[in-house]
C-alpha cells in the first residue's frame, strides 16, 4: 500500500497522491497532486501541481518533504521533484535519477529516500538525502531484476515486495530488504502469499508493512523487524491495480486504481488489526498509476 510515528501536531498527518492516467484509454496523464488528512475521513483536496505530467513514478517522504522520482511521460524520465508536505503549492525541481526509469516504488527514513527496481528492467536501488537537493546516488541492487515493486520501510529497513521480472516472464513473489543507512545489495526477506500482474502497492507503520497484490483485492502483511513470508491481512473493495498508498502510525490508505475503469476511490485499514478496507472518500479525479506518500509513514 508506500509509506511511523509522525507528528499529529500542526496540520496533522497528511497523505498525498500524485500523477497518474486519467483518460478512459489510459493515454492522458495528469500533474495533479491531491492531499488528505489521514486521521479523518472525506474527499481529497487539491494540493498543487507537479513540474511535469507523468505516471508510474516513485514516491518517498520525510516528515517535511515529499519526493517524486522518475515516471513515464511518453518515454521514461529521470526527473526528481519535491513538495513541502505541510504547505500547499506546486512541486519544485530536486535533481535527477542516474537513469530514466518508471514503474518503481520508494520508501525511506527521516534522512534518506530509496527507490528500487524499475523499467527498463533493473535491479538498481538509488537513494537521495531529503533535506538536500541533488541527484540520486547508487545504493546497491535488489536480489532479482524487476519492475512494479511495492516499497515500505521502518526506521531501519526498506522492503521491496513483488514485481515483474520482465514483460513476458512470471510475476515475482520475492520480497527483499536493505538497511537504509548503509549501502549494499538487498537480502531475501521472504515471499508474498500470491502474485498479481501489474504494480504492487505498499505502505507501513513502524512495525508492520502492508502490500496490496496487484489485480487482486488481497492485502498481505509482514512484520518488518523479522524475516519470513507474508500473511493474509484482508481485502480492499475490488480487484484493482496501480493504486497509490500511504500511511500514518494507525492507518494504511490506498487511492485510485483500475477495475478495469479508472476509479477515484480512497479506502483505509487499521494497520494493527487484520480486516477488510473501509471507504475513506474520493480523489479529486479518477486515475491509475498514481503514487502515494505521507509525512507519518513507518520510517519516520
Amino acid at each position: 500500500l508506500g509509506g511511523g510515528t509522525g507528528s499529529n501536531t500542526g496540520l496533522g498527518v497528511r497523505g498525498l497522491f500524485a500523477g497518474g492516467f486519467i483518460s478512459p484509454t489510459g493515454t492522458a496523464r495528469t500533474n495533479i497532486i491531491d492531499f488528505i488528512t489521514i486521521s479523518s475521513l472525506g474527499n481529497a483536496q487539491d494540493f498543487g501541481d507537479r513540474t511535469h505530467t507523468s505516471d508510474t513514478c516513485a514516491g518517498a517522504a520525510s516528515k517535511t518533504r515529499g519526493v517524486i522520482a522518475g515516471g513515464y511521460a511518453g518515454s521514461e524520465t529521470n526527473i526528481i521533484e519535491f513538495v513541502t508536505i505541510a504547505s500547499l503549492g506546486d512541486a519544485l525541481d530536486f535533481g535527477d535519477l542516474p537513469s530514466n526509469r518508471r514503474n518503481r516504488d520508494g520508501c525511506g527514513d527521516t534522512v534518506r529516500g530509496l527507490f528500487g527496481g524499475g523499467y527498463p528492467q533493473s535491479a538498481q536501488i538509488d537513494y537521495i538525502t531529503f533535506e538536500s537537493l541533488g541527484n540520486a546516488i547508487d545504493f546497491g541492487d535488489l536480489t532479482v531484476v524487476r519492475f512494479n515493486t511495492g516499497a515500505l520501510s521502518s526506521s531501519t529497513r526498506a522492503v521491496f515486495a513483488g514485481g515483474d521480472e520482465s514483460p513476458s516472464s512470471p510475476v515475482s513473489d520475492v520480497m527483499d530488504f536493505v538497511t537504509i543507512r548503509t549501502l549494499g545489495n538487498a537480502t531475501d526477506f521472504g515471499d508474498l502469499t500470491a502474485t498479481g500482474t501489474g504494480g504492487q502497492s505498499a505502505t507501513s507503520n513502524s512495525t508492520r508493512g502492508l502490500i496490496g497484490i496487484s489485480n487482486s483485492n488481497t492485502i498481505n502483511f509482514i512484520t518488518i523487524a523479522t524475516l519470513g513470508n507474508a500473511q493474509e491481512f484482508g481485502d480492499i473493495a475490488a480487484a484493482t491495480d496501480y493504486l497509490g498508498a500511504c500511511a500514518s502510525s494507525v492507518r494504511g490508505v490506498v487511492g485510485g486504481g483500475q477495475t478495469p475503469t479508472k476509479i477515484n476511490t480512497i479506502e483505509y485499514v487499521a494497520i494493527a488489526t487484520e480486516g477488510d478496507a473501509v471507504d475513506f472518500g474520493d480523489l479529486t479525479v479518477a486515475r491509475r498509476f498514481c503514487i502515494g506518500l505521507s509525512n507519518a509513514h513507518g520510517g519516520l
